[in-house]
């Protein structure tokens, strides 16, 4: 049986989650402006490669925060639902909102193997030396 402190419970741990996938965003939006203003000024077909990677990588952490703010959202409404006493379709509602977190933090390790790939990109001409 839900209680209203179990959907809420989510709240701190989703709120964190939310917070780390938008400082990834902001890095990776100061990264792709100095990557473009570095590729006007000496055309490097490496700065091709990290421009593609990490548009790629920004549309994933939209994907996260999405998920995310959905989950979060659910959890709201599975409380309301408690609240007012229907408490399956408030058990559903907080299922959803699980697996729509648990969608969010798969998300997030893709994201994580090609910041990888990244890295690796950029490391290159370092190890071909």
């Amino acid at each position: 049986m839900l209680d209203l402190t179990t959907p809420s419970l989510l709240f701190s741990a989703i709120s964190l989650i939310l917070l780390a996938y938008t400082n990834r965003f902001v890095s990776y939006a100061g990264v792709v402006r100095a990557l473009k203003e570095s590729h006007r000024k000496m055309p490097d077909p490496r700065n091709l490669k990290q421009i593609s990677n990490l548009r790629k990588r920004l549309y994933l952490i939209r994907s996260m925060q999405i998920l995310g703010i959905m989950s979060l959202l659910l959890c709201v409404i599975s409380m309301f639902f408690i609240y007012i006493a229907w408490q399956t379709p408030a058990a559903w509602i907080f299922g959803i909102a699980l697996l729509l977190l648990a969608a969010s933090l798969c998300v997030c390790i893709w994201e994580i193997n090609i910041s990888v790939k990244a890295l690796e990109i950029h490391l290159e001409d370092i190890g071909s030396k």
